[in-house]
């Protein structure tokens, strides 16, 4: 794509949290069964991040706030009539498309975590933090629902990774450079992100580890 220098698009800590997620999600899938310490370290790192991103939602940079990307559904109807186009269009963060896509991927992954906190294996031996609060039959159902819960979030992903592709291929947009660098060109006029500042990312880190702390004790605070 021509145009504008590479602009800044995305803050640091979106993606940090972007791909963070990926290699959590991609080691709980590995290890669970086989080794679910590591599965279940990896789902306390999954639920800080996405305390942190909702946390992010409402205070981060500007593209990273949901007010900025998520739009009706006019806004979305419209743009998929687009979609057949070669060039992609000019946009700031995420299309309301790929808004959609973001909003079902965060929803399934919440349900998903909050499930695997409430289950319980066959034996009783590997239990969420929170299947105390729960009788073995509801355990039981929560696990089941974290497996089935979890092939949702495979068929998103799947979707997420085509469409990718078909903006590689079809629209000529580098979707993943611009998430690791954090910079895209623009066709016009390069806009003017407001980012937020340093103490908010601090504070929000404070808030997702406390929260996945307190989450993994089973919201039992220590005696003092």
């Amino acid at each position: 794509m021509t145009g504008t220098p590479a602009t800044r698009l995305w803050d640091l800590p979106t993606r940090i949290t972007h791909w963070s997620l990926v290699v959590l999600i991609l080691t709980a899938w590995l290890s669970g069964g086989q080794q679910m310490q590591i599965h279940t370290l990896a789902g306390y790192g999954v639920i800080g991040l996405l305390v942190f991103r909702l946390y992010w939602g409402f205070v981060g940079g500007e593209t990273a706030r949901f007010s900025q990307f998520v739009k009706g559904p006019g806004a979305t109807v419209g743009y998929l009539k687009t979609m057949g186009r070669r060039t992609a269009a000019d946009l700031v963060g995420h299309s309301p498309v790929g808004a959609v896509s973001v909003v079902a991927l965060l929803l399934v992954m919440i349900v998903q975590a909050a499930l695997g906190l409430f289950a319980t294996d066959i034996d009783g031996i590997n239990s969420g933090p929170l299947s105390y609060m729960v009788d073995f039959d509801t355990g039981r159902l929560a696990s089941e629902w974290h497996e089935l819960s979890f092939r949702a979030l495979q068929g998103l992903v799947v979707l997420h990774l085509a469409a990718i592709a078909f903006y590689a291929l079809w629209k000529r947009q580098n979707l993943v450079t611009a998430m690791i660098t954090g910079k895209r060109r623009f066709i016009g006029p390069a806009p003017n992100l407001k980012f937020a500042p340093a103490w908010r990312f601090v504070l929000g880190v404070v808030i997702a580890a406390g929260a996945a702390w307190l989450i993994a004790r089973g919201l039992k605070l220590p005696k003092l």
